[in-house]
């Protein structure tokens, strides 16, 4: 039996502050640029000070990337390109600025932050601050068996707000938050497909690196024995993370919810941060108010997910590669919106006034509507023409 109470979140989380939104949307009508010229800009620049409470918004300066890592025993199944048990090459490729997200993050300044919560190697192979949050060696296969024990599943929740109190007691002001795993989207669509009550054909799709269509049907069968085991857990959010999620999308839901609690701001990235966030607004239905969602990454579990969240992805440019990528891609997008609400100067008091009409510049008489003047002048013209 578990120790935590996952009820607790829906008192500790608030939505952000409305009235502050009403304040900036005020001030947005009052620059130089009309509303609503700028797009999704001006309702990202309105979202985040309703998030940051405050009006000018504050300019987003210490971001972070935070990617929770783990193995996953169904890749054993041959449902990913990547050879199951291959995520600690990845987080090495991480650390060592070899993956995309390692280009992005020194190309925009954000620190990259790796916590391995189920990698299968030793945890000696990999740095300190990297491990030290580590539950278990692998995730279990979810087709067949639980993915951790209900205790695992607890440890890796705690984990996770750990991680979200440590980087808001540090000063981050924004997260673009990401995965490192060979298998993960595979646990990521049941939860989807259980939490959304649809089939496993609707939410499964090819990965980062596109599987063929025997892999496709491997993984789809997976699922759907995946979601058998999880329909009757439905109503214990935690325990459906112990039955079919993993360490690692445990830590991230954990983490989720507990950004939301801190005011901490969150991008999420693709499919696993998705299924994640669903299991999260299950957990506290006001918890999304604190997220935004960085991209479409074109799984077809992503896109049920937003949905029923009700989150726009920012950009679409069909990156699929995971890893934060896509969350780092919105990054630029929500620190523009930022400056543009707080810098945009406004419109002198007196503008309205000076660029109104001046009635002297016309020769309508008082009282006398222009069209009544015109037809006046007509008929005079008339008149002259016939003397």
């Amino acid at each position: 039996m578990s120790s935590l109470n996952l009820d607790d979140f829906t008192d500790l989380i608030e939505r952000p502050d409305g009235g502050l939104r009403r304040d900036a949307e005020a001030r947005r009508e009052r620059q130089i640029v009309p509303p609503g010229a700028l797009g999704r800009l001006d309702d990202l620049g309105e979202w985040l000070a309703s998030a940051q409470s405050a009006v000018p918004v504050r300019p987003v300066e210490r971001p972070k990337a935070v990617l929770f890592a783990g193995d996953h025993g169904v890749a054993e199944l041959g449902v990913s390109v990547r050879p199951a048990g291959g995520a600690e090459q990845l987080v090495r490729a991480v650390l060592e600025g070899g993956r995309p997200v390692s280009v992005l993050a020194r190309r925009l300044g954000v620190p990259v932050r790796v916590v391995d919560m189920a990698l299968d190697c030793a945890p000696e192979s990999l740095p300190e601050d990297v491990v030290r949050h580590r539950v278990r060696r692998g995730s279990g296969r979810v087709d067949i068996e639980d993915a951790l024990t209900l205790e695992e599943a607890e440890a890796a929740f705690r984990a996770g707000v750990a991680v979200a109190d440590e980087e808001a007691d540090s000063g981050t002001d924004l997260v673009a938050l990401g995965d490192i795993s060979v298998g993960g989207t595979t646990p990521a669509a049941v939860l989807i497909a259980a939490l959304c009550g649809t089939d496993a054909s609707v939410v499964t799709g090819r990965g980062g690196e596109p599987i063929d269509d025997l892999a496709w049907m491997r993984k789809c069968a997976a699922i759907r024995d995946a979601l058998r085991r999880a329909r009757p857990v439905l109503g214990d959010q935690l325990q459906l993370l112990a039955t079919v999620g993993g360490a690692d999308l445990a830590a991230m839901t954990g983490f989720l919810l507990q950004c939301a609690v801190r005011k901490l701001p969150v991008i999420l990235d693709g499919v696993v941060s998705a299924a994640c966030a669903l299991v999260g607004q299950r957990v506290a239905f006001r918890a999304p108010d604190w997220w935004l969602a960085g991209h479409d990454s074109g799984e077809p579990g992503q896109a049920k997910a937003l949905d029923r969240m009700a989150l726009e992805p920012l950009v679409d440019h069909g990156v699929r590669v995971g890893e934060g990528t896509g969350a780092l891609l919105a990054l630029p997008l929500v620190q523009s919106a930022a400056a543009l609400a707080a810098e945009l100067p406004e419109r002198p008091e007196d503008q309205e006034d000076q660029e109104a009409p001046d009635d002297s510049d016309t020769e309508a008489t008082e009282g006398e509507a222009p069209e009544e003047k015109a037809a006046e002048d007509g008929k005079a013209e008339e008149k002259a023409t016939e003397e």
